[in-house]
């Protein structure tokens, strides 16, 4: 789809309520559903004081764009695979674009718009919300303005620290287990089942469930799921389905996992 040029355009009131000529915002698209960002492009660029002059589908690119034709706004999609929107944000201001990034999201929060924040993010808008709504989001941005209340920002940067002081703990617990514990929870990782765990570790099933039980109290947890992926997130056990190649130190997949134990 061709780009505009970026030529300036006769400003009628145009939304943000200034008459005249003027150049119009140039903005950068980043999403990693290019048929939601095309779409999108076709949207904004009816509005005559917004220019769309690219549409890239991930966050490298993302980055690449600002960074070479120093767009006024990016918009850039929270969830994209590999570099996500916080990730693009935060490395398009490393690299001193004076691009105003606003961060879209179909499912954020407020720990979500406090990291986008902290990464240099003007705010986050739903994705969801009418075109105008977004038209006078990119507006303000493009004018240094925040789009969010600053009870709004702090609220989301007190929850954003709570968030942090529940990790560290969790991640105090996760390091007290003992290596039995932690051989236990690998097993189940694994998708062994209960029987098996037991004789491989040479222990009755109740030592086992009394065992797993003190892993939930330790952990502050209430499932065997979510011990595991707690174990996992701080590196005390390796992800699910997945087996290491002694010879090489390689892995591939295998067909244990989380499945198996849920409930």
């Amino acid at each position: 789809m061709a780009r505009s040029n970026g030529t300036a355009r006769s400003v009628a009131g145009g939304g943000n309520g200034q008459h005249g000529v003027r150049d119009p915002i140039t903005i950068v698209i980043a999403d990693d559903h290019r048929s939601f960002g095309e779409a999108l492009e076709i949207a904004l660029d009816r509005e005559t004081d917004l220019d769309v002059i690219d549409v890239v589908s991930d966050g490298v690119d993302a980055v690449r764009s600002a960074v070479e034709r120093q767009p006024d706004v990016m918009l850039v999609d929270l969830t994209m695979p590999g570099v996500d929107g916080i990730e693009a944000t935060r490395r398009v201001r490393e690299r001193g674009a004076a691009t105003a990034v606003i961060v879209l999201t179909g499912e954020g929060d407020e720990v979500t718009l406090a990291r986008a924040i902290q990464a240099g993010a003007r705010g986050m808008i739903d994705k969801t919300h009418p075109v105008d709504d977004l038209a006078t989001a990119i507006r303000r941005a493009s004018r240094g303005e925040p789009l969010h209340a600053p009870d709004e920002v702090n609220h989301a940067l007190r929850a954003l620290r709570q968030r942090g002081q529940v990790d560290e703990d969790l991640g105090r617990r996760v390091q007290r287990l003992t290596p039995r514990e932690l051989e236990i929870l690998q097993a189940l990782a694994d998708g062994s089942a209960p029987d098996r765990i037991a004789s491989e570790l040479g222990m009755s099933k109740h030592t086992l469930r009394t065992h797993t039980q003190n892993i939930l109290t330790k952990l502050g947890v209430h499932s065997k799921v979510e011990a595991i992926v707690a174990a996992i997130r701080f590196g005390r056990v390796r992800t699910p389905g997945v087996v290491r190649l002694p010879e090489a130190g390689n892995v591939a997949p295998d067909d244990g996992g989380l499945d198996r134990i849920r409930g």
